[in-house]
């Protein structure tokens, strides 16, 4: 399997502390990665970095051949689409317009929009179960609908990598699993490459081919959903005790709390003691 991401000794701070430091780490064409780790770990951070949205002090980062520095906003858009985990827009623009603007980057001359970029707007529409609100501003859309609406103008750019941070957020399980769902598809129908940063290990557990999992700005553990999700890795990074068995269908780790979380017992991270 190729490679289309290259990161090789990336270091990135956003003031004194570094938030990834001498990272390194590759994303497989026609995989679906999850990034995964606690808060404050770097996993916004990272994908931003692939994403040409921040730039890092050190190291380097190609996009299949090219260094993701020299690639111009349009080609970089090409290549990728963006779902980033808040998203502003600012003006009055329908849910239809917004999706709309993801065919951006394939306009040309005064941008109109051509029969092609309606049909595959309309189709994203479908797909994300929008089109009752396909008329009503952004504004005016609940949280879920927003980030339908977002996802769906990435799914419009046609771009062979999608990079998703937090997808999921403010969905039901309904449509949590219909978002999850699309993305298998399109990396089996299409050869899309996904990376998606998530806090839900379950869903990540499922869904992924493989999964990095960060802790303080490093590459903790990466592999299979079985090699990552362990009780040792989760009680290490994420400092406390978790169950860990089999879905009946899945196959896959699937993470549960304790029943009762009083009775949990808290790991301090920095000398490896349990707290009671």
């Amino acid at each position: 399997m190729d490679t289309c991401y290259q990161l090789e000794k990336v270091c990135f701070r956003y003031s004194d502390q570094w938030v990834l430091e001498d990272f390194s780490f590759e994303v497989r064409e026609g995989e679906i990665l999850g990034i995964i780790g606690p808060n404050g770990s770097g996993k916004t951070s990272l994908l931003k970095l692939m994403a040409g949205l921040l730039r890092p002090q050190a190291g380097r980062i190609t996009l299949g051949d090219q260094e993701l520095a020299q690639l111009t906003p349009r080609a970089l858009a090409r290549r990728t689409a963006v779902v980033p985990q808040e998203n502003h827009v600012l003006f009055p623009f329908t849910v239809a317009e917004v999706v709309l603007m993801g065919r951006f980057v394939h306009q040309h001359g005064w941008g109109w929009e051509s029969a092609d970029d309606l049909r595959i707007a309309r189709a994203v529409i479908r797909l994300m179960d929008l089109e009752s609100v396909a008329q009503r501003t952004f504004q005016e859309l609940s949280g879920g609908e927003r980030q339908r609406t977002i996802i769906a103008r990435a799914l419009a750019q046609q771009a062979p990598i999608l990079l998703l941070d937090e997808p999921t957020a403010y969905l039901d399980i309904k449509h949590q699993l219909e978002i999850y769902a699309t993305l298998r598809r399109l990396n089996q129908d299409r050869g899309v490459t996904i990376v998606v940063v998530s806090h839900d290990l379950n869903l990540a557990s499922q869904y992924c081919h493989r999964l990095l999992l960060l802790h303080e700005g490093r590459a903790f553990r990466t592999g299979s959903p079985t090699e990552v999700l362990t009780v040792e890795h989760l009680r290490i990074v994420y400092g406390c005790e978790v169950i860990i068995d089999q879905h009946p269908e899945a196959g896959t780790p699937r993470i549960t709390l304790p029943a009762y979380v009083s009775d949990a017992k808290v790991v301090n991270r920095d000398t490896r003691t349990t707290i009671f």
